[in-house]
């Protein structure tokens, strides 16, 4: 394959994904298949030609294809998927961390297109629009075997348009329609702020293209908020679905003098890759906790690990999601393109999280406060995703449901009350063990 042009991400719409783009492949290269393949290929090729003959009514034979292919890739694992054009073009609009859309992301569980979160304060958080919400149609158009990108397309659309979505709840009689008018979604990465003002508070919640200069930024306007100097910082990544891999490398230098990254292993060299932080000198020197949930996945895991790995945070919270591989966007003729899984990223330390996920130093369960309404549930991870790669030994578990939290108020968020109260007591535990 051709050069590494660019890496990013699919947020919002398609989570979990760590994609690299490749220039496209053709000029005559050739793909070594065994003799079984091309009997199939036959086999195929008569099947397409009896449709296209003797089907009842004519048909649509790049429609066809394209579901052919579409079946193709589903039979890989959740992150594989076939883009038209439309939808290849849609990869370079969320990255931006602005869109016309309704606010929510999503996933395939369970076979059903279902809410992962509604962005808050967006057209869908605020016509009611919840975690677990299972969505059967799209302008009365049936979900049934619909792809996330196919999803993502039909969802987003210029602002002020509407769409309604029909959805199934636990608890709900029957579907309820819900109209959402779209808007412009703005979603910022980096919220901060001093806790007991000695201690930073950084939350991340996705990786964009600004998020490493907007983390500066923060850091600095952290150090100057106050005559005293930070005496540790929380680097909030609960429920951060991931982000441009390159901006995770460069949220982990802001931490690192040293030490390797992330390296990513594969079939083919051309996706195989190490990232080595640099010593700019000024990178932050207090202790950092890092939190951390089922939610946190992808790049997101790939800060934890690296910071983890070469002994520079603790990370506190429960298991993380697991999303351990790559995507690589393979450009084809007239505008599509293939997202398939061709590596896995590893942590400095050599460990692949693929449906494993980040172990934390400090387990601490999310306790749900005594005034919530109930909307807590347990947690989707990777191992939940029909057709995801195993980890070795792993056996077929039951699904999790999904959540919905309110995070940064430490009297409302136990985890957060704790990495506090580790940074409080940080001379105790570096004593203690490893840091």
């Amino acid at each position: 394959m051709n050069s590494i042009l660019n890496r990013r991400i699919l947020k919002a719409g398609c989570l979990f994904t760590l994609l690299i783009f490749l220039s496209p492949i053709g000029n005559g290269q050739a793909f070594a298949l065994d003799r079984s393949a091309y009997k199939q290929l036959k086999v195929f090729s008569e099947v397409l030609d009896i449709i296209d003959k003797s089907y009842v009514e004519s048909v649509d034979s790049k429609k066809l294809l394209q579901g052919a292919i579409n079946g193709m890739m589903k039979s890989l694992d959740p992150h594989s998927t076939f883009m038209t054009e439309e939808m290849f073009k849609e990869l370079e609009v969320e990255t931006k961390g602005s869109f016309g859309g309704i606010g929510i992301e999503i996933t395939i569980l369970n076979d059903v297109l279902t809410v992962v979160s509604p962005i808050e304060d967006t057209p869908a958080f605020l016509a009611g629009v919840k975690a677990g919400d299972q969505i059967i149609k799209i302008d009365g158009q049936s979900t049934k075997d619909i792809t996330i990108m196919e999803a993502v397309t039909k969802l987003r659309g210029p602002r002020d348009t509407k769409v309604t979505i029909t959805i199934m709840r636990e608890g709900l009689p029957k579907p309820k329609d819900i109209t959402i008018a779209r808007a412009i979604i703005q979603v910022k990465s980096i919220k901060s702020r001093r806790i007991d003002d000695q201690f930073g508070y950084v939350r991340i919640s996705a990786f964009q293209e600004r998020t490493a200069e907007d983390l500066k930024k923060a850091i600095s306007e952290l150090q100057g908020k106050s005559p005293l100097p930070l005496k540790g910082l929380v680097l909030d990544m609960r429920n951060n679905p991931g982000g441009l891999l390159a901006q995770s490398i460069e949220v982990s230098d802001v931490f690192l003098k040293s030490g390797t990254i992330v390296s990513t292993r594969g079939r083919i060299k051309s996706v195989e890759s190490k990232s080595v932080a640099r010593d700019d000198g000024n990178e932050l020197t207090c202790p950092i906790v890092i939190l951390v949930n089922e939610g946190t996945a992808s790049a997101a895991e790939i800060v934890s690990g690296a910071l983890q790995d070469n002994g520079r945070a603790l990370v506190l919270g429960t298991q993380t999601f697991g999303k351990g591989s790559v995507q690589t966007v393979i450009p084809l003729e007239e505008g599509a393109a293939l997202k398939l899984t061709t590596a896995k990223y590893y942590t400095p330390g050599g460990r692949s999280i693929q449906a494993e996920g980040i172990t934390p130093d400090v387990t601490v369960k999310y306790i749900k406060p005594a005034d919530e309404n109930g909307t807590e549930s347990e947690g989707m991870r990777e191992r939940d995703l029909k057709g995801h790669i195993k980890a070795p030994g792993e056996e077929d578990k039951k699904p999790a449901e999904l959540k919905k939290r309110a995070f940064d108020d430490q009297s409302q968020d136990n985890q957060l009350k704790a990495a506090v109260d580790i940074l409080k007591s940080w001379g105790i535990f570096q004593g203690a063990g490893k840091m």
